[in-house]
């Protein structure tokens, strides 16, 4: 039976604070009845003997705690989902927002899942081809995985996030239907334009659910945007059999949410004044991640973050490292000279590249190309800094090669067109001409039948 409570204790800032309450639970949702006959939300933050904590959605001007009364709805927050969601462009709480007809819900679903179990986990290895060649060459993702991009202010993370969303697919005898989550978190309503726009002009849209909270929304509403998507994915996944890639833009800004409620409900800060369970909650969001056994569906993850002033030791950035499988690091030093993405090669890693690359996935030749083309750009960078220090003079022969090779490699692998979509044959293959710079008895890493058949055909076209 439904119990209407008028048992308000307290309310301060968007906490509210009601007594007398029998069998509520954690994550509950309540609706909160003014007297002027507005109904607002919000869910149970936290249960103490017959005392809730409620986080209110709407916030909590002109609620008046003699009038207004408040009903505890049994469960979660849940989301009606179909197919039809794809195309469709909703709210931070789940509602459409582009125009469009409801939906008429095929499964309601709640939005706090549980993550995978690790002993249902089927291990990601099948190449998802982003068109990114810094991405796709040398820090691969592949399906199941959680691999993060680490930006800073004023980067073009949003460019990045917008085309990883048009173009990303996966192929070979993995490929199926595919589909993009997108969730935005705190944005302004110029940016949720610029990604709705982007989409729509790229036909992207019709094969992507785009989930958005801007940044004068309540903090409450950004905390279950990133819920609300993994929700929408995992259905799209685990029911209709779709291989899923959800993109979270921007992770700084769910965390300073998380902050606020934190401070709101007047707990002990952590680390720069971040709850000391902000470990916990991200893992609830990045281990929503993964493929399960007997399931041909698979959920793949691509969190964006702000580093504020740009410290990678800072706690969003340490923690999210910590629980994904790598990083891409941008380069302000890269963004500065006009490089596009300006992806920090030595910094990035993905961790399970190995798994995703190799014959029959992308090209027998790949791991060892990436190894050399690491190598290389590592030297040419010691050259760089050495002409720096000492100047031109103190370099070697070999060593101005690798200055060159490195200027070579930022200027035409790491740089590309924000509509550029490059295959992966394309990117080793661009390996391959910028290897070509260097003497055959520099290219240690590379397996001498690998030289013999690929090698060739590039210096001649280099000579022609």
């Amino acid at each position: 039976m439904v119990k209407e409570y008028k048992s308000i204790k307290e309310i301060y800032g968007p906490i509210m604070v009601v007594s007398g309450v029998e069998g509520a639970k954690y994550d509950e949702l309540v609706k909160i009845n003014l007297a002027n006959g507005e109904v607002r939300t919000g869910k149970v933050l936290e249960v103490n003997k017959d005392l809730a904590v409620v986080q209110l959605f709407e916030g909590s001007s002109g609620l008046d705690i003699n009038t207004t009364s408040v009903v505890f709805q049994g469960k979660g927050v849940e989301i009606g989902l179909s197919s039809d969601i794809l195309g469709r462009v909703f709210d931070g709480q789940g509602r459409p927002i582009d125009g469009g007809e409801a939906i008429i819900p095929e499964k309601r679903m709640d939005v706090n899942s549980n993550p995978i179990n690790p002993f249902e986990r089927d291990f990601p290895d099948e190449f998802i081809q982003t068109g990114i060649s810094t991405i796709d060459g040398l820090n691969t993702l592949v399906r199941g995985q959680k691999l993060p991009i680490f930006s800073g202010s004023g980067m073009p993370h949003a460019q990045l996030a917008a085309q990883i969303a048009r173009q990303a697919k996966v192929r070979g005898s993995g490929a199926g239907d595919f589909a993009v989550v997108f969730a935005a978190m705190g944005i302004t309503f110029e940016e949720s334009q610029f990604f709705i726009e982007d989409f729509k002009r790229t036909g992207a849209l019709e094969r992507t659910v785009l989930f958005i909270n801007l940044a004068d929304n309540p903090a409450i509403e950004r905390i279950s945007t990133p819920r609300l998507a993994l929700t929408a994915a995992e259905y799209l996944a685990f029911e209709k059999d779709m291989h899923v890639l959800v993109i979270l833009i921007d992770m700084t800004n769910y965390c300073e949410a998380l902050r606020e409620i934190s401070a709101a409900r007047r707990e002990v800060p952590g680390r720069r004044g971040y709850p000391g369970y902000l470990y916990t909650d991200l893992s609830t969001i990045y281990e929503r991640a993964g493929r399960i056994k007997g399931k041909k569906g698979s959920i793949t993850q691509i969190p964006i973050l702000t580093m504020p002033e740009d410290d990678k030791t800072h706690p969003i950035p340490d923690l999210t490292g910590y629980i994904t499988e790598g990083q891409i690091v941008f380069s302000r030093s890269l963004l500065n000279t006009g490089i596009y993405p300006p992806v920090d090669v030595l910094q990035s890693l993905s961790r399970l590249k190995d798994k995703g690359i190799g014959k029959g996935k992308t090209r027998k030749d790949h791991s060892d190309i990436f190894n050399q083309l690491f190598a290389a750009y590592a030297k040419g960078l010691e050259s760089r800094e050495l002409e720096a220090i000492l100047g031109e003079a103190a370099l070697s022969d070999m060593d101005k090669l690798y200055y060159k090779f490195a200027k070579e490699f930022e200027k035409r692998y790491t740089n590309q067109g924000i509509n550029e979509d490059r295959t992966i044959e394309e990117t080793l293959d661009l390996g391959w001409e910028l290897l070509s710079m260097l003497p055959k008895s520099e290219l240690k890493r590379i397996r001498q039948e690998y030289l013999d058949e690929f090698l060739p055909q590039f210096l001649k076209e280099k000579n022609d």
